[in-house]
């Protein structure tokens, strides 16, 4: 059976305004609004912003060849999970990198006609024949981090088609059947490498010295396929047009989940993933987690996403005048780096798969608790934060994961009012570097602790456990207004970064009136334990030298740097932004028009 779990129903003014009241945050108002861009800043997306009719559609992703094919399922009158379903198809074969149809993936839910908020959770979970030892030597420590990802053990039972066939049972328009021409179509016919891909496929990652990817990236002349080739994947082809008359058994059934399990199961470090394990696997409708934070209603996944980890970050910040600073003033942008670390060191400690461990949520968010976590920011960065003790915690191993970047984010707006907010992944750059049937396999297990307990002993929350499902930094968040309507949507790829993309995201187009396409432009800044990490040549030399004052030296930060996409609303129209890191567009269109 699928396990499903009731979605929040659409929450009344007064309610919210209890909510709020409840957690010590800013009180909803009636006649608030969030704040006009400033006329200066430049234009938000490739479009202007259009007015609210009876039938706008939006679609961010980061590729434009995705963009286009979810544009046009809408057009045909399709869902935004339809499109959902047809652009991650599309994705895994024009950014291999970054997502696949064997990872995984989160989905947030705005329901246009009930005002419902609901989570899909198609994350991944580890082999029944999995123990806490998955990642440790013969000698007992942890495997280096290299060898790990690129092992068979490295993979997890994949979850986002399992997931997405769940969302198009309630909320499908066009027959599955009907969603994968275009995937088929350019996997046959072949798509110009993009200079993205290209300096992946160039890249210095390991997955680059693996035989799947040197064969699949490999030109007729014997060299490595560059920006402007054409890359074909007739493999991939054929496995859509199974996908698309089969569903998703063509993966978890049959010859290509017999090839997953023995491709996984060859060395170096063969995993246990069985045929079983694969028809085994079930998505898992949940709650979401749904905290008031200035005018808005912001909802997040639950764990094993770190969703709550994102809710702390901006319960902390209210406690702040970050608001009434802006991303020229570094005494800004050291109250977010303090929060930032304050919030890695909780969720670091406690987040975990719930159905293993007991996070304690409610806890981490108790409106006392965030304002103690807030008094502890001074006016200089110290020592590495230790994580707090929220009430219903248990002692908690120190956890050392390391969680890499290899994954998409995107947002759908169909015309009947029902968005879409989904953060999907392969884990690293191109996964494993294996392939079955034109598609990379994840290396998601790696998201796991690599030791079951800390130095002293303590049991870590995410360590490695059969049926597990890895913590996961994916947040797709959808906003809400006071009214309970839609307000806004937004997400990011990134590793363990997420949630300072998404965080600093959120307080430039909030906080500080940006239009959404300059608040995701901003430059990134990962805070966490003893490491400031961000794109330095990109803030100004005096709030550098600021932060410099304040104790934080900000370092180059991660290759894949973010892959954010958001959408907010502004006096009923779509201000929408996509990433300009990568390649990916934001487009408002109206049906009819």
């Amino acid at each position: 059976m699928i396990a499903r779990s009731v979605p929040l129903r659409k929450p009344t003014f007064a309610a919210l305004r209890r909510l709020g009241a409840m957690l010590g945050l800013v009180a909803l108002s009636a006649c608030a609004a969030p704040p006009a861009p400033p006329e200066t800043a430049s234009a938000p997306v490739a479009e202007t912003p259009t007015p609210m009719r009876p039938t706008p559609i939006f679609v961010a992703a980061a590729n434009p060849i995705a963009v286009e094919t979810g544009l046009s399922i809408l057009r045909q009158g399709g869902s935004a999970v339809d499109a959902t379903i047809a652009m991650q198809a599309v994705l895994g074969l024009v950014e291999p990198q970054s997502s696949s149809v064997a990872g995984g993936a989160f989905l947030t839910y705005y329901d246009g006609a009930t005002g419902e908020v609901s989570i899909y959770d198609g994350r991944e979970v580890a082999p029944a024949g999995a123990t806490p030892a998955l990642f440790l030597g013969e000698d007992g420590e942890p495997l280096p981090f290299r060898t790990a990802l690129l092992s068979g053990r490295a993979t997890g039972v994949p979850g986002v088609l399992r997931m997405l066939e769940l969302a198009h049972d309630d909320h499908g328009k066009i027959r599955w059947s009907g969603l994968f021409a275009d995937a088929e179509r350019i996997a046959r016919e072949g798509f110009t490498v993009s200079p993205r891909l290209a300096r992946f496929i160039h890249g210095s990652f390991p997955q680059t010295g693996e035989r799947d990817f040197r064969a699949y990236f490999t030109g007729e002349d014997g060299a490595l396929l560059d920006a402007g080739d054409t890359l074909r994947n007739p493999a991939y082809a054929d496995f859509i047009a199974r996908l698309a008359e089969q569903g998703p058994d063509a993966l978890y059934t049959g010859p290509t989940a017999q090839r997953i399990v023995a491709r996984t199961h060859e060395g170096p470090l063969a995993g246990s993933m069985t045929m079983a394990d694969l028809a085994a696997y079930r998505p898992i409708k949940r709650e979401p987690l749904c905290r008031a934070w200035r005018v808005y209603m912001v909802c997040v996944p639950p764990p094993p996403s770190s969703g709550v980890a994102l809710l702390q970050l901006l319960g902390m910040l209210e406690h702040t005048d970050i608001a009434d600073r802006g991303p020229g003033d570094a005494q800004a942008w050291f109250l977010f780096a303090e929060a930032s670390r304050l919030m890695y060191a909780d969720r670091d400690a406690y987040v975990g798969d719930s159905a293993f461990v007991d996070v304690p949520i409610e806890g981490m968010l108790d409106p006392d608790y965030v304002a103690r976590r807030a008094a502890l920011i001074g006016d200089h960065a110290g020592p590495a934060p230790e994580p707090g003790v929220p009430q219903g915690a248990q002692l908690a191993g120190i956890d050392a994961t390391v969680e890499p970047t290899g994954t998409s984010h995107f947002i759908v707006r169909d015309s009947y009012g029902n968005v879409v907010s989904i953060t999907t992944t392969v884990e690293s750059i191109f996964g494993t570097g294996r392939m079955v049937d034109g598609f990379f396999l994840n290396n998601q297990l790696t998201d796991f602790s690599f030791a079951p307990v800390d130095d002293a002993g303590n049991p870590v929350a995410n360590a490695v456990a059969p049926r597990k499902r890895p913590r996961s930094t994916m947040t797709p968040t959808i906003l809400l207004d006071g009214n309970g309507d839609f307000a806004g949507a937004i997400g990011s790829a990134g590793g363990t970064a997420i949630l300072a993309y998404v965080g600093k995201s959120l307080v430039g187009a909030v906080d500080w009136g940006l239009p959404m396409q300059d608040a995701l432009a901003l430059p990134n800044l990962i805070a966490k334990g003893d490491y400031f990490f961000g794109e330095v040549d990109k803030f100004p030399a005096d709030v550098r030298a600021g932060l410099a004052e304040r104790g934080i030296v900000i370092r180059p930060g991660q290759g894949e740097d973010s892959g954010l996409q958001g959408v907010i609303m502004r006096e009923g129209r779509f201000d929408g932004g996509y990433d300009p890191r990568r390649e990916g567009r934001a487009i408002t269109e109206l049906l009819g028009d």
